[in-house]
């Protein structure tokens, strides 16, 4: 998938690699939080949900980097789109514990 020029690939991994993503970071924190390595007692209601949806988003970079490196202006154009959608659903998802916390 990395090795074609495309916006719909782009835009494709745009979208599964968040979701992946917070699948990822969600189980590693309930498996960290199980093993007694992180307790979330001291963090506000909505920091893990917070954390791991912009942990996931982040992830993006990864194959950002890689077509960047490889030149593929198509596929990182693709890649945007949904990432900007993600950041601003993000926003204002999370805009009221943003502006308290």
């Amino acid at each position: 998938m990395f090795n074609r020029d495309s916006i719909p690939i782009g835009i494709i991994l745009g979208i599964l690699i968040p979701v992946i993503g917070y699948y990822f970071w969600s189980s590693l924190f309930e498996l960290l939080g199980q093993a007694g390595i992180m307790n979330p007692d001291g963090f506000s209601f909505t920091w893990r949900a917070r954390t791991t949806s912009l942990l996931a988003i982040c992830m993006n970079l990864i194959p950002f980097q890689i077509y960047k490196n490889k030149r593929f202006d198509k596929s990182m154009r693709g890649l945007i789109f949904p990432t900007v959608l993600f950041v601003g659903y993000w926003i204002y998802h999370f805009r009221a514990a943003l502006l308290i916390d």
